[in-house]
């Protein structure tokens, strides 16, 4: 068995200002993008509220324990995932550098996506929005014609923001005004992690506050749109049935885990800077609760506009459906309104079934425009472009307070490792990170680069945390035993 690993005795190592800056720093790391559009993408299509039922199991027994593991590895030995795993044994050393290398590459592609939401914070000033409108064509004498056959919505996405190649073989040219916004991210990531904590710990009031601001302005808004209560009651409804399915648990699990940003070496950094008498237990439940809450709490405002889109194109098929019967039956204007809609169908279904069939009327469903994903709800909403500058920002405040977290889970173990001596200034070695950091993502830039995204994501911040994790709990639990720890 490995030594009992020497506690280390007090030393220069910065510390937190305060505790609630800690637990901040943390939540910031774990809330992030995933809790604004994975948690209540996934409530969407495992049946509403039955999905919260393995959720919080996976929150018990799952998310609360690894997350208290990692706090109180970091807390006792007060080094980075490297250092901290090295302690315990020396053949585990290889889970710190598997943390380490998992927090580079997810960097990397994370800051591409904020690179995408500023591109789109950027565009929200016109009026009207560039993605709620098709272009016109070059003889300006209609749309554009791959933009009217498909959205205005998918051709800003895949042509004007991304203008993508039709396949990863083929790279395509870097797009310049999506490298002015990466260098601009790295730039902000660079200023706000300078000196490590003592740096982000004071941009972290603002990173990690602000969103949920901006989602208290989206809830009272999302409340008063048409259709927001059948939004909620499709969130809060729970559909049992689908407990049965194996699926549903399992993006319960991954959910928490991925959710609460654990394996990735920055929550074993954040910890290594607190006292070693802190309640890291307390602040495991903590964090782990108000990641959880957030998501719920993210949810409400997005089921209240998913409720208002879902009406608002019900209601755009009804009238559609109206229009068409009466100037088929040359019936009055305002003599079929949506009240009375059913029983107008119902009679004339009775009455003239084959001329009703013959206007090949859209089936409206409610349900059915709640089952489907909204893309275009804040185009809807009144007030557009205001939604939009907001949402936009929130969205880079939540992601800027992650990226803290994965540069501090790269930066602290460079610092304890040396690689710079220690008379350089910490700016030297924060920039160094960033910059070179910028360079490599320059290829998510290129017209192939969201397909190199795809596969960072799929291969860099998935499985490779799982077997980390696994790891971590094997090493704690026998390896170097539980009671011990």
């Amino acid at each position: 068995l490995p030594a009992t690993p020497e506690i280390p005795k007090e030393d220069g190592r910065p510390k937190w200002d305060n505790k609630f800056q800690y637990i901040l720093s943390c939540i910031g790391f774990a809330v992030g993008l995933g809790n604004v559009w994975r948690f209540p993408y996934l409530c969407q299509i495992h049946g509403g509220g039955a999905f919260l039922i393995p959720y919080f199991i996976a929150l018990l027994f799952e998310g609360i324990p690894l997350l208290h593991l990692e706090l109180a590895l970091g807390q006792c030995l007060r080094k980075g995932s490297i250092g901290a795993w090295n302690t315990i044994s020396p053949y585990l050393g290889g889970v710190g550098v598997g943390s380490w290398v998992v927090s580079i590459l997810v960097s990397l592609y994370y800051n591409t996506v904020l690179t995408w939401v500023m591109w789109y914070f950027i565009n929200s000033f016109q009026e009207p929005l560039p993605w709620s409108v098709c272009p016109l064509n070059e003889n300006r004498t209609g749309f554009n014609k791959e933009c009217y056959e498909s959205t205005a919505v998918n051709y800003f996405w895949y042509r004007k923001t991304l203008n993508i190649t039709p396949d990863i073989a083929e790279s395509g040219t870097l797009q310049w005004w999506l490298i002015l916004c990466l260098a601009t991210c790295w730039a902000i990531v660079y200023l706000c992690t300078i000196r490590g904590i003592e740096t982000t710990g004071k941009a972290i009031y603002v990173t990690a506050i602000f969103p949920y601001l901006v989602l208290t302005i989206f809830l009272i808004q999302g409340l008063t749109l048409p259709g927001a209560t059948d939004g909620l009651i499709y969130l809060f409804t729970p559909n049992l049935n689908t407990l049965k399915n194996p699926r549903v648990w399992l993006d319960a699990a991954t959910q928490i885990f991925f959710s609460l940003s654990l394996a990735f070496g920055g929550l074993i950094a954040f910890a290594s800077y607190n006292p070693r008498k802190n309640d890291c237990e307390k602040d495991a439940v903590t964090v782990a609760i108000v990641n959880s809450l957030t998501s719920l709490y993210a949810s409400i405002p997005v089921f209240s506009v998913l409720g208002f889109k879902a009406t608002t194109a019900y209601w755009d098929c009804l009238d559609r459906n109206i229009i068409s019967i009466i100037n088929e039956f040359d019936l009055p204007e305002e003599s079929i309104m949506r009240k009375n809609y059913t029983s107008w169908i119902s009679f004339l279904n009775s009455s003239y079934p084959e001329k009703i069939a013959g206007l090949k009327l859209k089936n409206c469903d409610l349900q059915e425009f709640l089952d489907q994903v909204f893309t275009q709800a804040i185009i809807l909403m009144p007030g557009s472009q205001a939604w939009a500058i907001l949402f936009f920002i929130m969205l880079f405040s939540l992601g800027l307070s992650s990226m803290f977290g994965n540069i501090e889970g790269v930066f602290t173990p460079l610092l304890e490792l040396q690689i710079i001596p220690k008379s350089a200034p910490k700016e030297l070695l924060s920039g160094i990170i960033c910059f070179i950091s910028f360079l490599i993502a320059l290829c998510f830039t290129l017209g192939s680069g969201s397909y190199w995204i795809d596969i960072f994501d799929r291969y860099a911040g998935s499985v490779p945390l799982l077997v980390i994790a696994f790891f971590e709990v094997i090493g704690v639990a026998y390896i170097y035993k539980i009671k011990r720890y």
